[in-house]
């Protein structure tokens, strides 16, 4: 399987006055191309940090992070925001959605940061709403939606720039459990779609949609597993 993440030895140390805390201890993972990768543990456990390290939302304190074949681990600030708007979808818990902007303006915000012209930024919109099943609420504002739909918005958000991973955090925070799978079986077609789906959860029933469980505890790596009969929902 072709290789999309390279973790080699990632340590991250907080540093709270004169106490260090350890949040990642020697990590060293490899995800491929088209997993399906559920990342757990409970709070405290360095899961966080993981998954901020794997947006490049942040850096290691050392180690080598490889993504896509980029060394992603020493990048600054604006090298890393590059990467984020390229390589990385992101689908977080409180949607992240800008109240003032249309669905359809939502979806497109990382076309603008590319620089895509606008024209193609409206088609490509439009595309990825249809593929989430929201062609009838372009142009419906977040409070206009309901939270499944809100979850939609940011999925198409996540994959509009075809980025090479889709990271979740929480996927299904603050819905309902049939909106949740509903959620859920919308991330398994975007898997059988081609794409790389990182999720992060605290919830042994969202984590079972995934292919691999990746389980952390006090900042090492518990247990790495492949999930033989991933649950897949049939409604």
């Amino acid at each position: 399987m072709e290789k999309i993440i390279t973790l080699d030895s990632i340590i991250k140390d907080y540093y709270l006055g004169s106490q260090v805390v350890n949040a990642l201890r020697s990590v060293s993972l490899e995800i491929g191309k088209n997993e399906y990768v559920a990342i757990m543990g409970p709070s405290g456990s360095g899961k966080s940090t993981l998954m901020n390290i794997l947006g490049c939302l942040d850096t290691p304190t050392s180690g080598t992070y490889i993504l896509n074949n980029n060394d992603v681990s020493k990048l600054n600030d604006n090298e890393l925001a590059d990467i984020r708007n390229k390589e990385i979808g992101f689908v977080f818990q409180t949607f992240n959605l800008l109240p003032r902007y249309t669905a359809l303006e939502n979806v497109v915000l990382p076309l603008i940061y590319a620089g895509v012209p606008k024209h193609e930024r409206q088609q490509r919109g439009m595309e990825m709403l249809r593929n989430v099943g929201l062609e009838d609420r372009m142009n419906h504002k977040p409070n206009e939606l309901s939270g499944g739909q809100r979850k939609r918005v940011a999925l198409a958000r996540a994959m509009i720039n075809n980025p090479s991973i889709i990271l979740a955090d929480e996927p299904t925070g603050n819905l309902d459990s049939k909106t949740s799978e509903d959620i859920m079986a919308l991330f398994h077609e975007v898997h059988h779609l081609g794409n790389t789906i990182i999720i992060v959860t605290h919830e042994e029933s969202i984590a079972r949609h995934a292919h691999r469980i990746i389980r952390l505890l006090d900042g090492h790596i518990e247990y790495d597993r492949s999930n033989e009969v991933p649950f897949v929902s049939l409604s």
